[in-house]
């Protein structure tokens, strides 16, 4: 049997279950807290049209924002209310449906954003 380096211990009779990122116990893990308090982005808002694996549909993406979940879900309720249509956040990225990329850039724009078309 090949050992691991990567394998560990997944569970102690004296705390309980162990991260596998950390090897802390669950309650003390450092993982979670870190990856909560650097939000993704890299503060080049860009704004691109998608419609691949889509079934032909059209999808306006805006990536590169620095806001944690809540503002990022707050910003695509503000967008998608601006543009009319419907759309999610997911993994840091804000979909709204349809060809929406100009009024998308005016939007954020408008709101002290420094956004840039990306991609044809």
């Amino acid at each position: 049997m090949k050992n691991n380096s990567g394998s560990g211990l997944v569970y102690s009779t004296e705390t309980g279950r162990m991260c596998p990122g950390c090897r802390q116990p669950l309650a003390a893990c450092t993982c979670k807290t870190a990856a909560k308090a650097a939000p993704a982005g890299d503060g080049a808002v860009k704004v691109s049209l998608q419609t691949k694996g889509r079934g032909g549909k059209s999808v306006t993406l805006v990536k590169g924002l620095a806001l944690d979940a809540m503002a990022l879900a707050v910003l695509g309720k503000q967008l998608r209310s601006a543009c009319g249509s419907g759309g999610t956040v997911k993994d840091g990225v804000i979909e709204v449906q349809g060809d929406h990329c100009e009024l998308i850039l005016a939007a954020l724009v408008k709101q002290g954003y420094k956004a840039k078309r990306a991609g044809g």
